[in-house]
């Protein structure tokens, strides 16, 4: 009888978790899909965006007007974007990105400094007792550039101030619904493209090409890091939806296999008391 009603028990609380899971399940569908469409939306801009100013950079210019954030100079110092979630339930998705920043920063032969955005990166750099620059959190599901800047600002005042020569975003890319890579790009210095002979030829800027570059490169930052934050939103969305749909189909085997093992307790109970009465009967014959 104990066993029976443990297993009963057992029953009502996983369904009462399987219940969660499906409500979580359809909650992270309905803003993987607007997530969905921002990351892929802002995609071909921050491609081209960066296209633009790597050809920019490639333009004949003096030596002395080349922008501080295209000029490559000695690595002693390296500084990590690292973004993730603020919440879990996702599966894998910070482990990955958390185990790809470790990986990086281990193959690096100069400090790196951390920037993390998300608390699951910050706890994980927190554990490895590794000295964060910043930290960011709550941003939401559905940020703004305003929310962004003091990001890209702390990028830029320390690559411009000479404090770290190369910058690195470390987010997870948006491939599927059941696919997110975690990548690791270099923000800056930014890549000049390669000119071929006859595209190695100088344009007029106005008012000059430093000032256009001037202008442009902040907002390149604002814009990477806007991006990359946006691909990280859309697969935190996109894994939760997977592990919350794993989870409750998870959830209705056990209960199924439960069921089962509740009704072959009931049976054998049921026919032990029917042993009992027959035999009890046969004993007063």
């Amino acid at each position: 009888m104990a066993n029976i009603r443990l297993i009963r028990r057992r029953i009502r609380s996983i369904q009462s978790t399987s219940k969660i899971t499906k409500a979580m399940e359809m909650i992270a569908t309905s803003k993987m899909r607007r997530t969905q469409m921002r990351a892929l939306e802002g995609r071909p801009y921050a491609d081209m965006m960066r296209e633009v100013l790597a050809d920019l950079a490639a333009q004949p210019c003096a030596p002395g007007e080349l922008h501080p954030m295209l000029q490559r100079r000695p690595v002693k110092n390296v500084s990590l974007v690292h973004i993730t979630s603020d919440r879990g339930l996702c599966g894998g998705l910070n482990s990955n990105m958390n185990r790809r920043s470790s990986a990086f920063i281990i193959g690096q032969a100069v400090p790196v400094t951390p920037i993390t955005v998300g608390r699951k990166g910050r706890d994980f750099m927190r554990r490895h007792r590794l000295k964060i620059r910043a930290e960011f959190t709550s941003l939401g599901d559905r940020p703004s550039l305003l929310t962004i800047a003091p990001i890209a600002r702390v990028i830029s005042e320390d690559y411009m101030a000479g404090l770290v020569d190369e910058v690195y975003l470390g987010y997870n890319r948006f491939v599927s619904v059941t696919v997110q890579r975690p990548v690791v790009e270099r923000l800056l210095p930014v890549e000049p493209a390669t000119l071929e002979r006859h595209a190695n030829v100088e344009y007029i800027y106005e008012p000059s090409g430093l000032a256009v570059l001037a202008e442009l490169l902040p907002r390149f930052v604002e814009m990477q890091v806007y991006h990359a934050i946006l691909e990280a939103i859309a697969s935190e969305q996109s894994a939760r939806m997977v592990a919350m749909r794993n989870a409750t189909d998870n959830a209705h085997d056990m209960i199924r296999d439960l069921t089962l093992s509740y009704n072959k307790a009931r049976q054998d109970m049921i026919t032990k008391e029917i042993l009992d009465i027959v035999g009890g009967a046969a004993a007063l014959e």
